[in-house]
């Protein structure tokens, strides 16, 4: 019982570490492709309508 306690931390402490890697230092395009559309309506440039 107590390995498997050990095993689940270790599992939850890499996914954490992998989240904050991904979301501070490294941003793969792919996981954030849908952030920001720097053409889009509402930015107030003129062109739009």
């Amino acid at each position: 019982m107590e390995l498997i306690q050990e095993i689940l931390v270790f599992i939850t402490f890499f996914i954490a570490v992998g989240y904050m890697f991904t979301k501070f230092v490294y941003k793969p395009k792919f996981l954030f492709a849908h952030g920001k559309n720097t053409k889009s309506c509402g930015v107030e440039c003129g062109s739009c309508h």
